[in-house]
């Protein structure tokens, strides 16, 4: 019998600093801290539609393994150009830098930069 509903419900990112990350995501893209493990090892962070963003710090890795994929990223989807300008200039304001501005992507506009921890990040709008 198919399940009805299936609903991705958190991601788990390895990241270097774990205090960084988490203030990154809570500054510019409205995620709530829900929870601290251990001396900063673990962070719980909430974003507005309840997804679950874990940050955990790189040292959990077994293997040693503390890099990303040359294709991995993570991606932000808004509702306009306007949106995705916003982002953008808070990002600079807080000198975060992109590798270039916005623009168009893949049938929409956006761009890319590296968040906190080396995490591809897009920010893009379908319009």
């Amino acid at each position: 019998m198919p399940v009805s509903t299936v609903k991705l419900n958190h991601i788990n990112l390895p990241v270097t600093d774990v205090a960084a990350s988490s203030g990154f995501f809570e500054q510019y893209f409205n995620f709530k801290c829900t929870g601290i493990k251990g001396n900063n090892m673990v962070a719980v962070m909430e974003g507005e539609d309840g997804f679950i963003l874990v940050l955990m710090a790189d040292t959990f890795n077994r293997a040693g393994n503390s890099n990303y994929p040359d294709a991995f990223h993570i991606g932000f989807l808004v509702d306009s150009h306007e949106q995705v300008d916003e982002v953008y200039n808070r990002l600079v304001k807080g000198n975060i830098e992109a590798a270039q501005p916005p623009g168009a992507l893949r049938g929409g506009y956006g761009f890319y930069f590296n968040a906190p921890g080396n995490i591809l990040t897009e920010v893009t709008c379908l319009a």
